[in-house]
């Protein structure tokens, strides 16, 4: 990284930017888009925030199209649901990375930023509901039933509801009530992650239960594992809630937050291709899995839902004066 010292930054400048516990480390709010993509290469409290999401979404990317070229791709009936879901897993830290780059552009561009980056979650809880439906083991797991309950999420929570109140509480409350904010963007992970693992907490049960010999059960608790300790780091703003100004730049919990979400999400891939290794031959029938129309068609109903809940969001910034420069 470049060894740019950044000019301080007046605290009535950073409302609505300012992070519990980081001190130093801001840019300027009103950076234009040449000085965002620039601050990429200076040490900012933002700086690792960027790469963390950036490297890994190529990393994916690569994953995605070693599977599109290999063996199971396309042409195999299994595969669909599973490509799914790993282009949401590219899609999703590329989103975030870009909302870190190039939200200090303006209060509006913000907004705007992190509404594309919790759609892109939004579109990563309907791509892991796709990778279950690749390698079904029981009734609870059932594609059918999978389907049903995806669309169910993505329609009454995700992309509906849940999600309009969700965005305008966690970007339009940051100022005035940042623990409602918080609360209330903690909330619009967990809920989807929980709803979504039903099937695998059955697994879990079962095998507690009835014991089970399956390879890749290690490997999904390892993913759970690091999913509630990425859920706790967000939520607790650890380290630097106890020692405020000494990880500004790095191991600040954001940072923290983002590397135990994608090492959740390989252990997670990881499983997932396990899985489908273990039980090819007893995999359902290409009759009883989605087809190709109907799993692109779910995600473009996705993709249109969750555009729809941004458009109207941002409209709402009409009404909300940019504040003015200090």
């Amino acid at each position: 990284f470049l060894p740019v010292q950044l000019p301080p930054v007046p605290v009535l400048a950073l409302q609505g930017y300012q992070e519990q516990g980081i001190l130093f480390g801001y840019r300027p709010p009103r950076s234009s888009a040449a000085d965002c993509l620039l601050s990429v290469f200076q040490m900012t409290n933002e700086t690792l925030n960027i790469w963390t999401h950036f490297v890994p979404a190529w990393y994916f990317v690569w994953t995605l199209v070693g599977r599109l070229q290999g063996p199971g791709g396309p042409e195999d009936p299994n595969a669909w649901p599973l490509l799914a879901y790993l282009l949401t897993c590219c899609i999703y830290p590329l989103a975030s990375s870009c909302a870190h780059t190039f939200s200090t552009m303006s209060t509006h561009a913000r907004h705007i930023c992190y509404f594309f980056d919790y759609a892109a979650l939004s579109m990563y809880s309907l791509g892991k509901a796709h990778g279950a439906i690749s390698c079904p083991a029981s009734p609870p797991q059932h594609p059918q039933v999978l389907l049903r309950r995806a669309a169910l999420d993505l329609l009454l929570c995700r992309a509906g509801p849940c999600e309009i109140p969700s965005l305008f509480s966690c970007r339009f409350l940051e100022v005035e009530r940042p623990m409602l904010s918080k609360a209330s963007r903690t909330l619009a992970f967990v809920y989807p992650y929980l709803f979504d693992s039903i099937p695998l907490f059955y697994r879990f049960y079962r095998c507690a239960a009835e014991g089970c010999t399956e390879a890749a059960i290690p490997v999904h608790y390892k993913h759970t594992g690091f999913a509630f300790l990425t859920c706790f780091i967000f939520a607790s703003h650890l380290p630097e809630r106890l020692a405020p100004g000494h990880f500004d730049y790095i191991g600040h919990s954001h940072q923290v937050f983002h590397v135990c979400g994608i090492i959740g999400t390989l252990f997670q891939m990881e499983a997932i291709t396990m899985d489908m290794a273990e039980r090819h031959d007893r995999l359902l029938p290409p009759s009883l899995l989605p087809s190709s129309p109907q799993t692109l068609g779910s995600m473009g109903i996705g993709v249109a839902a969750s555009l729809a809940v941004i458009g109207l969001c941002s409209l709402s910034l009409r009404f909300m004066p940019e504040p003015l420069q200090r």
